[in-house]
C-alpha cells in the first residue's frame, strides 16, 4: 500500500489533437491529450484525465447520445470502448486503417467510421448481449479520396460524408427505396464540415476555401421508402400475404396482383433530389486563411467556423447573418464543439495546446486554459501541498491548483526559458531562475514580480535554491561557473561563490542549517556554510559529471547524481560517502528513430538527471532521459518499483528495437517526411522555402523525465514530462490493507466493543482491520465529550494512523467540528511524544494541514460574506431609522428627498466588500 501509486491526473498539457466534444448535459467537455482523455467539468471547476491510454496520439473521439459510452480512436487506428461511468475500458478493436472520425447515430443504434475513401456502419455496443462489441452492418464506397467529416439526420435515416474530393456523399443507413447515395459537388477544395438541418434532409456543405453552398432536399425525411426485397425473401414475403388476404377476402372473387411498380409509377414516385439554393464565402484575410474547423447546432442554426489565422465566425442559418467574428490567438483553430443548449463553444489550438470554451450571448469565457508551448522542464510544490508551480522553455510560469487541476496564474515576465523554480516556506513566494540572466520572485497575494535578482555580468542561470528561512536566494550560472547569492528583503547581491570550474547543474540548501550544497560538471559537490562568511566547508569528489543533487528532509544525508547512472549518497557533516546505487539497468532507455546504434549501447550516455526525497526520507525517486521513474529504498540501495510513464509511441525514444518494415534499401523511412504535409503534423518549413514546397522537416519529441517532486504529504508524487504534468498518487480503492491482523480481529468484535462502549479497544481493533467505513463507524460513535480521554488511551503507534485517517476524512466527511475535536485533542495529548518522531510524522501532519487549510479557505470566504451582509443590512436598517420622522412628512418634496437619500445610501454601502461586484477582504 505504501507504494500503490498509480496515474491519477494529468496537468499542464489541456489539448494536443483530435476533436472536442461536450458530455449530452452539456455541463463537461471532453478533450484528447496527446494519447490520454481529459474531463473538464465546467460546473464544478475541476479537470479529470481518464485512467487509460492508446498506443499513439488521439486522432478523434465518437460519444454515445446517452454519454455513457465513448469510442476513441488512435493514429494508428486502434480503438477503444470506454465506459464514461465506470472509467474503464470495455474492449479493444483495430480498424485496419487510419480513421478520420467517428459518429454515433442519434438514437444510438449504430456509429459510422470514416477511414481512407470509405464509410463503414457499425453496430452500436451495449445494445445487444455479444461476444464481440464491433459488428459491421455496411460498408460504403463513393469518395475517390480521404474522408473528411460526418454528420446523421435527426431520425437517423441518412448520413452524410465529407471528401477531400470536394464532394460530399448522402447515404441512406437502411436499404431505401428513393435514395441509395447522393453525390453533391459544388466546392473548389476539400470538404471541412457537412451539417443536417434539423428533421430536414438539407444540408450544408463547407470547404476549406471558405465557401457555404446551402442545399435543399425535395423530399421529407418521412418520404424515405423501404425497399423491396428481392429473391426469394420476395416470395416467401409473397405467399405469407397471399394467404393472409384469402383468408380474410374469404369468397370476394376479386384480386390484387402485387409485383414491382410499373415503370410510369416509379416515375411518379421519383428518386430523392437536391439543388443547391445559396452559395455564400467567408471574408477571407489572406492566402493562409483557410477554414479548418466548423460545429453546428440544429436547434438554434448557430455556425461556428474555425480559421487558419486564430479567427472564429458565429453566423445564423440559413440567412447567413454575422452574429460575431473574434480572434482567439495566431495559430489554426483546430477543432470547435457547441453544447447542448447551445449556449458554451469550445476551440481547441493544437498549436498553442490551448483549450477555450465560449459563452457567446455574454461575450465572456467559460474556460480559458492553456499548457506550456515547449515542455515544462522544472516544477515545485507548494509546503501545504494544494499548489504547484511549474516552468517552462517558453519562459512562462504556472500555478496549479492540485484539488481543481487548473491553472489560476501565469507569470511572463522571463524573456527566455525558465530553468528552476522553487516555493519559500511560507508558500506565498515563487522565485524562478531563467537563461535570460534574472532571478524573480513572485507574490501570490498580489501576482505580482516584486523582486528581480541580476548578475554583474550577464549570465545564464541554470538552478535556483531558496533557504530554510526564505531570506537567502542563490542561484548557479551556466557560463560562468559561479553561485550568486542575494538577500530576499532587500534585493542586493550579497556575495558571489566561485570555485567550480564548470557550469553549475544543481543546487540544494540544507533544510536544518544555513548550508548550501553546489553540484556542478567539474565532477565535485561543494558544501558552503552561509553563516560563516560563505566559505566552502568542503569539497565531496566524485567519479563523473553531477546532474543533481538533493538533501534528505531532516538534511543528515545528501544525494548526487552523475554522469554514469549512479545514485550516490554522503553524509555532509563528514563529508564520507554512505552508498551508491547503479541505475543504468533500470533506466532502459528507448532508441531513437534515426540512431546508428543499439539502445543497449546509447543507454552508456544516459542517466538520472532529477532527484527527490520521499516525505519520510526513506526512498528517493529518480527519473532522467527515459520512459521509466524508479523508486530507491535507501538504506537498502534496491529498487523499489519502476513506473512507465507513457506508453505513447507516438514519441520518439520509446520502443528498444527498430521497427524493420520502416527499414528500406534507400534508408530509413523516418527520414521521409511523410505526415509533414499533413494538417496534424508539426511541419517546419526550412528558411527562405515558400509555402507549397517539399523541403520542410518534421519532428517527432522524445520521450524524457525533466523534474520530480513528492508531495509534502506523501500522498502524490509528480513529474515534468514530454507529456505534460504527470500526478501519481496513492490508489484510493486498495479497500484492505490490514495492520498487525490475527483471526480475533473481526467486524462482529468490534461492533460489540462499541456496545459495550469500550470504544479504545474498538479503535484499536479497528485500525488493525483498516477498513475504512469500519474505522468511520468506530469513530463517529465516540462521544465528543469523551474524545480527549480516549485518545489519551491511545497508543503512541495508532496516533500516527488516526491522524492520517482524519486527514482523509476531512476531504471527504461533513462531520467537521467533530473531527476538528479529534485533531485538538489528540495532537494536545501527545503533542510532546510526537516531536521525538517529527521525520515520520511530517507526511501526515501536512497531509492534515492541507485538509483543515482547504476548509479554512471555504469557511473563512463565506463568513466574510456573511458578516458583511448583515453590516450592510445593520446601516441600511439604522439609516431607514434615522430617516423615520415621528410625525409625518409635510409634502411631497421632503418624501421625494428622503427616498433619494436611501437611495444615496444604499449605492455607498453597496459599493463596500459586502457587494457582488467586489472583491472579498
Amino acid at each position: 500500500m505504501k507504494f500503490a501509486y498509480r496515474f491519477s491526473n494529468l496537468l499542464g498539457t489541456v489539448y494536443r489533437c483530435g476533436n472536442l466534444s461536450f458530455t449530452c448535459d452539456g455541463n463537461s467537455v471532453i478533450s484528447p491529450v496527446g494519447n490520454r482523455v481529459t474531463v473538464f467539468d465546467l460546473k464544478n471547476n475541476k479537470s479529470n484525465t481518464l485512467p487509460l491510454a492508446t498506443r499513439y496520439n488521439i486522432k478523434c473521439v465518437g460519444l454515445s447520445p446517452d454519454g455513457r459510452l465513448a469510442i476513441i480512436v488512435d493514429e494508428g487506428g486502434d480503438a477503444l470502448l470506454v465506459s464514461l461511468v465506470c472509467r474503464s475500458v470495455l474492449h479493444h478493436f483495430h480498424f485496419k486503417g487510419a480513421v478520420h472520425s467517428v459518429s454515433f447515430s442519434p438514437d444510438g443504434r449504430k456509429f459510422v467510421v470514416t477511414k481512407g475513401n470509405i464509410a463503414q456502419v457499425y453496430h452500436a455496443p451495449g445494445r445487444k448481449r455479444e461476444f464481440n462489441a464491433f459488428v459491421l452492418d455496411k460498408t460504403y464506397f463513393g469518395p475517390y479520396d480521404e474522408t473528411t467529416c460526418i454528420d446523421w439526420t435527426d431520425d437517423s435515416r441518412c448520413f452524410a460524408v465529407g471528401s477531400r474530393d470536394m464532394s460530399t456523399w448522402v447515404f441512406g443507413a437502411e436499404r431505401w427505396d428513393n435514395l441509395i447515395y447522393y453525390a453533391l459537388g459544388g466546392h473548389k477544395d476539400a470538404i471541412v464540415a457537412c451539417f443536417f438541418e434539423a428533421s430536414s434532409l438539407d444540408l450544408y456543405t463547407l470547404s476549406q476555401d471558405g465557401a457555404l453552398c446551402v442545399w435543399q432536399c425535395d423530399t421529407l425525411p418521412e418520404g424515405l421508402r423501404l425497399k423491396a426485397p428481392t429473391g426469394w425473401k420476395a416470395d416467401l414475403l409473397q405467399r405469407e400475404e397471399e394467404q393472409e388476404e384469402e383468408e380474410e377476402e374469404g369468397a370476394e372473387s376479386e384480386t390484387t396482383i402485387r409485383g414491382k411498380a410499373t415503370p410510369a409509377a416509379e416515375e411518379q414516385q421519383g428518386k430523392v433530389k437536391y439543388s443547391r439554393v445559396a452559395k455564400y464565402f467567408f471574408n477571407k484575410e489572406g492566402d493562409f486563411n483557410n477554414l479548418t474547423a466548423a460545429a453546428y447546432h440544429k436547434k438554434v442554426h448557430l455556425l461556428v467556423t474555425g480559421f487558419a489565422s486564430g479567427i472564429f465566425h458565429l453566423h445564423e442559418l440559413p440567412e447567413f447573418n454575422l452574429i460575431h467574428s473574434l480572434s482567439i490567438s495566431d495559430q489554426r483553430v483546430a477543432s470547435v464543439a457547441i453544447n447542448s443548449s447551445g449556449d458554451w463553444i469550445a476551440f481547441g489550438c493544437s498549436g498553442l495546446g490551448q483549450l477555450l470554451v465560449w459563452e457567446w450571448q455574454s461575450e465572456s469565457y467559460v474556460l480559458k486554459q492553456q499548457g506550456h508551448f515547449n515542455s515544462m522542464v522544472s516544477l515545485a510544490y507548494s509546503p501545504d501541498g494544494q499548489y504547484i508551480v511549474t516552468g517552462g522553455d517558453d519562459g512562462k510560469v504556472k500555478v496549479w491548483n492540485t484539488l481543481s487541476g487548473f491553472c489560476f496564474v501565469t507569470f511572463t515576465e522571463h524573456s527566455s526559458g525558465v530553468t528552476g523554480v522553487t516555493f519559500t516556506t511560507t508558500g506565498y513566494v515563487i522565485v524562478t531562475s531563467s537563461m535570460d540572466g534574472t532571478v524573480r520572485a513572485f507574490d501570490l497575494h498580489r501576482y505580482r514580480n516584486f523582486r528581480t535578482f541580476t548578475s554583474p555580468r550577464p549570465t545564464q542561470f541554470s538552478c535556483v535554491a531558496v533557504d530554510s528561512s526564505g531570506e537567502i536566494v542563490s542561484a548557479g550560472a551556466q557560463d560562468s561557473f559561479e553561485v550568486f547569492i542575494w538577500s530576499m528583503q532587500t534585493g542586493r547581491l550579497l556575495d558571489v561563490l566561485s570555485g567550480h570550474e564548470g557550469p553549475i547543474s544543481g543546487l540544494c540548501f540544507n533544510p536544518m542549517k544555513s548550508v548550501l550544497a553546489s553540484a556542478s560538471w567539474d565532477r565535485t559537490v561543494r558544501l558552503w556554510d552561509m553563516a560563516d562568511s560563505w566559505r566552502t566547508t568542503e569539497t565531496l569528489a566524485l567519479t563523473s559529471d553531477a546532474l543533481a543533487v538533493a538533501f534528505r528532509p531532516d538534511g543528515a544525508e545528501l544525494a548526487v547524481a552523475t554522469l554514469n547512472s549512479q545514485i550516490t549518497f554522503w553524509d555532509p557533516e563528514n563529508a564520507v560517502q554512505t552508498g551508491s546505487i547503479e541505475g543504468r539497468h533500470d533506466l532502459k532507455t528507448g532508441r531513437k528513430e534515426l540512431d546508428k546504434i543499439t539502445a543497449k549501447h546509447s543507454a552508456k550516455g544516459k542517466a538520472f538527471t532529477t532527484l527527490c526525497y520521499s516525505a519520510d526520507g526513506q526512498s528517493i525517486l529518480a527519473g532522467g532521459m527515459s520512459k521509466f521513474v524508479c523508486i530507491y529504498h535507501v538504506r537498502e540501495q534496491i529498487l523499489r518499483k519502476k513506473f512507465e510513464i507513457s506508453c505513447n509511441l507516438s514519441l520518439d525514444a520509446m520502443e528498444e528495437f527498430l521497427n524493420r518494415r520502416k527499414m528500406t534499401e534507400f534508408g530509413n523511412l523516418a527520414l521521409i517526411d511523410q505526415d509533414a504535409a499533413e494538417e496534424g503534423g508539426v511541419a517546419i518549413p526550412l528558411p527562405g522555402v515558400k509555402k507549397g514546397d517539399m523541403s520542410s522537416r518534421h519532428f517527432k519529441p522524445e520521450i524524457r523525465v525533466t523534474s520530480l517532486r513528492f508531495s509534502p504529504t506523501g500522498r502524490c508524487w509528480a513529474a515534468t514530462t514530454t507529456e505534460g504534468l504527470l500526478i501519481y498518487s496513492l490508489d484510493a480503492q486498495m479497500l484492505f490493507d490490514p495492520f498487525e491482523l490475527d483471526t480475533s480481529v473481526t467486524p462482529v468484535r468490534i461492533r460489540a466493543a462499541l456496545r459495550q462502549r469500550d470504544f479504545t479497544r474498538a479503535i484499536l481493533l479497528a485500525f488493525r482491520l483498516n477498513e475504512r467505513k469500519l474505522l468511520q463507524e468506530t469513530l463517529e460513535a465516540v462521544p465528543w465529550d469523551e474524545i480527549e480521554v480516549v485518545s489519551s488511551s491511545l497508543p503512541d503507534l495508532y496516533v500516527e494512523k488516526v491522524l492520517e485517517f482524519l486527514a482523509s476524512s476531512f476531504e471527504v466527511s461533513r462531520h467537521l467540528e467533530f473531527y476538528l475535536i479529534w485533531t485538538q485533542k489528540l495532537l494536545m495529548v501527545h503533542g510532546q511524544k510526537l516531536k521525538s518522531r517529527v521525520g515520520t510524522l511530517l507526511p501526515a501532519v501536512q497531509f492534515l494541514q492541507k485538509s483543515i487549510q482547504r476548509h479554512l479557505d471555504d469557511v473563512s470566504k463565506l463568513c466574510d460574506w456573511n458578516r458583511y451582509n448583515l453590516q450592510y443590512a445593520l446601516a441600511v436598517s439604522k439609516q431607514r431609522g434615522l430617516k423615520r420622522p415621528s410625525e409625518p412628512l409635510g409634502s411631497e418634496e421632503e418624501a421625494g428627498a428622503s427616498e433619494d437619500d436611501d437611495d444615496d445610501s444604499l449605492h455607498l454601502l453597496g459599493g463596500g466588500p459586502g457587494h457582488a461586484d467586489a472583491p472579498l477582504a
